[in-house]
């Protein structure tokens, strides 16, 4: 007997996943990277070449003839399909490492022929599996329309070289503050000096399905009870971080959120640039320099350049700041000075800088 098909909406597909369900994405493998549903597995049913082929097909001849072209690849791997989703089935475990009987779950674009055909297919097969209704395309809607709800931030501020993404990391790990760390989320630290070792980012797509699961996680749309009592924690980044964009409702709260902003000494903030850029390659540096030299001036990068050259990291970050500065003081002219509370934290540890914080934010909230 056939198990019968079921379509579950973006909000059930999600709750499914979260309660130890599997998602499959059969998508080509070239859809799943542009963006796909953050922990999904890729289990094309085309390859993107066999896509192109079939989508020419669809449009020069007809729909039916695309369909027996589809038919034609997938006939051989049904087989192979059907073990491998009895496999997944049966590898799913509870929080308590007990087997879960959940319905594998299904998508693909529009949650149309390819999705059903799986999911078909798996039932058949005797295993249970769903469909997500309008498939990753309504998924990506319904993402889009949570982000447009109101969530209670707390955005942290300060001159590049103030430690925030560290002090950040620290507000989780000491005091056990809500914190999401959209450089780290990004793969880069902002600015012409944020990403000196092309490391890979994720799509902008991508961005917004992790940082929509990272704000699910954290409850910050209150759909868990207990519901949030304190904001949560997150950098003062600019629009776009390196080549990804932040989702722009996402942004637009930010801007609107109360704005703490940490008071460093600039040789604090000269220290730490070194720090973090100590173990770079100097020649990297230069090129950093030289990319920004319209807008540092040619005196400023002469010196900074012989300054690589001598080893003088603390001269060329004093340099540096001088960019740096000018860029940040401009965002700053986005905000209402009346959402900016400056917050005392010279002279400490990135450990120390939490704890105050997180002290200073109870006492804020008690008198706000």
């Amino acid at each position: 007997m056939v198990i019968p098909a079921r379509t579950l909406s973006p909000k059930e597909f999600l709750a499914q996943a979260e309660r130890g369900g599997i998602i499959l994405d059969v998508r080509s493998p070239g859809e799943f990277a542009e963006g796909h549903i953050t922990g999904a597995k890729s289990w094309p049913l085309f390859s993107d070449e066999e896509r192109a082929e079939i989508g020419t097909l669809y449009k020069q001849k007809s729909r039916e003839k695309a369909v027996d072209l589809g038919l034609e690849i997938i006939g051989p791997k049904m087989a192979e399909m059907a073990r491998y989703g009895r496999e997944l089935f049966d590898s799913q475990l509870s929080d308590e490492g007990l087997p879960s009987r959940n319905s594998l779950l299904i998508h693909c674009w529009r949650g149309g022929m390819r999705s059903e055909s799986v999911a078909w297919l798996l039932r058949t097969a005797g295993v249970p599996a769903v469909v997500l209704d309008g498939g990753y395309k309504n998924f990506r809607s319904y993402a889009r329309g949570m982000f447009d709800v109101k969530i209670d931030f707390a955005v942290l501020g300060g001159y590049t070289g103030s430690a925030k993404t560290d002090t950040l990391l620290e507000l989780k790990k000491i005091k056990g503050e809500s914190v999401i760390d959209l450089e780290g989320m990004a793969k880069h630290f902002g600015s012409a000096f944020g990403n000196l070792e092309r490391i890979q980012q994720p799509t902008t797509q991508q961005f917004s399905n992790d940082l929509f699961f990272k704000l699910r996680e954290l409850n910050a749309w209150n759909e868990r009870d207990p519901a949030r009592v304190r904001p949560i924690w997150v950098e003062n980044e600019s629009r776009t971080i390196g080549m990804v964009d932040m989702p722009e409702p996402i942004f637009t709260q930010l801007i609107a959120s109360r704005c703490f902003e940490m008071q460093r000494t600039e040789d604090d903030r000269v220290k730490h640039l070194v720090q973090m850029y100590g173990e770079i390659d100097t020649n990297l540096l230069a090129v950093a320099f030289n990319n920004i030299a319209n807008k540092l001036g040619g005196d400023n990068v002469n010196k900074a350049l012989a300054a690589l050259e001598q080893g003088d990291l603390y001269t060329a970050a004093s340099i540096a700041l001088v960019y740096y500065d000018k860029t940040y003081s401009h965002g700053l002219t986005k905000r209402n000075e009346d959402l900016r509370t400056n917050v005392d934290c010279r002279n400490l540890t990135p450990s120390d800088c939490a704890k105050h914080l997180s002290n200073f934010l109870t006492d804020f909230l008690c008198l706000n």
